[in-house]
């Protein structure tokens, strides 16, 4: 049997004292306190359901946080898109290794509107707009890449003289409004603090989780 290696840990506690009775003021701290150290503390792991009830889960990108829930943006025919339609629930999971932190979201997916659709996707950069009309997300393509790179020059073409370029009808935003907020902390041995936020009334009741 290979021996058990016990990751370094910091050993920091987490008391209920330091912790916000907003999950969400709560959420931004320890993003900031991420991003300090972190390259990309936006990166976040979605987990969705298929139609046979087989989970899924891939990294995507965080691009707001609000008391409407977590927002992040891609290609309404791709698979988890798809996923979302069938059963509209997500979970999310940050996983911040240099605080020894993570924070594990659960709540249903709604789709965002068209205008804040339009918005953030006029904030990409152009590569990026091309690249949301060129590919179409999940499905078979050739190999090598040839036929991928061949819808990039049509999209190029398309738009060569077009500004802005259009939001793409297939390409948009997503919602998941938190029905469970959990903050994790690394401790030794295994030993971890957990805090799990669930909402009740006008707030939330905060409860420590054995490890």
């Amino acid at each position: 049997m290979p021996r058990e290696i016990e990751p370094s840990r910091s050993d920091r506690p987490l008391d209920r004292a330091e912790l916000d009775d907003d999950p969400i003021v709560q959420f931004h701290q320890w993003f900031e306190q991420a991003a300090a150290v972190n390259p990309m503390p936006e990166a976040m792991c979605i987990a969705t359901v298929d139609e046979d009830g087989l989970p899924d889960a891939r990294m995507v990108l965080l691009k707001g946080a609000d008391h409407e829930g977590f927002r992040f943006f891609t290609n309404q025919e791709g698979v988890k898109a798809s996923q979302i339609e069938v059963n509209p629930a997500a979970a999310l999971v940050f996983n911040w290794v240099e605080l020894d932190r993570q924070v594990r979201i659960r709540g249903p997916v709604e789709r965002l509107g068209e205008e804040e659709s339009d918005a953030y996707y006029a904030s990409r950069g152009r590569g990026s707009q091309i690249g949301a009309w060129a590919s179409p997300q999940s499905r078979p393509l050739g190999d090598p890449r040839s036929e991928l790179d061949e819808l990039t020059v049509q999209a190029e073409k398309r738009f060569e003289e077009v500004e802005p370029i259009p939001r793409p009808p297939h390409w948009g935003g997503y919602l998941i409004r938190p029905v469970q907020i959990e903050f994790w902390q690394g401790r030794r041995a295994r030993l971890h603090d957990r805090f799990r936020y669930l909402p009740e009334g006008d707030g939330w009741v905060i409860t420590r989780l054995a490890p």
